[in-house]
């Protein structure tokens, strides 16, 4: 939630996700922020405008020359702080890129000072053609905030990526651009992030897993990103989407991990292990899928450590990069803290993150509980430590903040 209520446009344009943006909009107005709803013509064709006007307290906005006497589209577009566009279509994202004002909401866009954010909705189809990811492109270089989308259930039978992203993740995403505005701290650095679970194979078909899905390291690449950073993500199997313009690299295995993240960190100013890395992998992988036994006996696995990632990143030879790194524990608060002191002075790097884990939290949650421990550059001085709690695209702020 923001410190100071903001005026917040949203945009609802026509396709079939229109019904979340009633999330959205009681989500805003909830925290208690001045809400204006500006909705095409075809937006009202799959939600009401009672509807949306019951939840914003405000008269809905259509027509482009309705109450021209005011100016409306200059006004709005001036004293709006973030105009979020959510569903866009891949038809309003292509008059967004091309700047085209054929609507209000088109207008409003392009009169505004403040920031944009949009949530993409279309099949999976339309997402992925070409011209869509151009124009979706163009938009972030002009620092527009791509929220989404994700994969999932689509109209008909239909699933896949084009899914729009939960109202929770467009308003935490929006708040954090506000908070970002302006703010440059990171401009030109180049972070490598590591994300996701890494999958250690068994045979052919089966292999050794944990549930992470990899949205703190796509929450902490988003951050980065609206504060001007470089970013390249190392990921192993993740469920959350990756931003556009963060470059992605694939390593689903400790080894894999182990490799590209040592290929690469040289080159960075700051590497953060957010990869959830096994420790153990199959000593012996077979070639074959291992069958049930005919009598019903059991299997025994010999497992054998994998090479701890980020030591070995901590021990690079006249290291010049910041190291931070995670730490998944089901201890609780000033355990927790103790744990996190302890990993910081045993792995060697610069900060280390603790999250609590259990059936419930930290993996697979949209919110995260951290404990964040920064070695102190002078010596004899003891680490900082700092709690931070909420989503976890506000968690990755906190994280960022701790290093700059």
């Amino acid at each position: 939630m923001m410190s100071r209520p903001l005026r917040i446009v949203v945009g609802i344009t026509g396709g079939i996700a229109a019904y979340k943006a009633l999330g959205v909009i009681r989500g805003f107005v909830s925290d208690g922020h001045h809400v204006e709803v500006v909705a095409t013509d075809a937006a009202l064709e799959f939600v009401g405008r009672s509807s949306l006007e019951a939840l914003s307290r405000n008269s809905v906005s259509v027509g482009l020359y309705d109450d021209v006497a005011s100016v409306r589209h200059v006004r709005m577009g001036q004293t709006a702080d973030i105009i979020v566009v959510a569903p866009a279509t891949a038809n309003s994202l292509a008059q967004l890129a091309h700047g085209l004002a054929s609507n209000l909401l088109g207008n409003i866009v392009l009169a505004t000072r403040g920031l944009v954010v949009v949530a993409p909705a279309m099949h999976t189809e339309m997402w992925m053609n070409r011209a869509t990811q151009e124009n979706v492109a163009t938009l972030v270089e002009r620092g527009f905030v791509v929220v989404g989308p994700a994969s999932g259930a689509l109209t008909g039978d239909d699933a896949g990526v084009g899914r729009m992203a939960e109202a929770s993740e467009i308003i935490a995403a929006s708040y954090a651009a506000v908070a970002a505005q302006g703010s440059s701290d990171l401009s030109g650095v180049r972070v490598l992030i590591s994300g996701g679970g890494t999958q250690e194979p068994i045979d052919p078909v089966r292999f050794i897993g944990n549930r992470s899905s990899g949205a703190q390291a796509v929450a902490i690449a988003r951050a980065a990103q609206a504060r001007g950073a470089i970013v390249t993500l190392v990921h192993a199997h993740m469920e959350a989407e990756i931003p556009l313009g963060v470059t992605a690299v694939e390593a689903l295995t400790a080894d894999k991990m182990l490799h590209e993240m040592t290929r690469l960190a040289a080159q960075f100013d700051i590497v953060i292990m957010a990869a959830a890395v096994a420790d153990y992998r199959v000593a012996d992988v077979s070639d074959a899928k291992l069958k049930k036994s005919s009598d019903g006996s059991n299997r025994t696995l010999l497992l054998e450590q994998t090479t701890d990632v980020l030591a070995t990143l901590a021990s690079t030879p006249d290291r010049k990069f910041r190291l931070v790194g995670f730490a998944a524990e089901t201890a609780r608060n000033g355990e927790l803290q103790t744990l996190a002191v302890e990993k910081l002075d045993r792995k060697g790097c610069d900060v280390i993150v603790a999250n609590e884990v259990s059936w419930e939290r930290g993996i697979g949650t949209p919110n995260n509980d951290v404990v964040i421990v920064s070695r102190s550059r002078v010596r004899g001085v003891p680490p900082e430590v700092v709690q931070a709690s909420g989503d976890k695209l506000s968690v990755a702020h906190r994280i960022l903040d701790s290093l700059v």
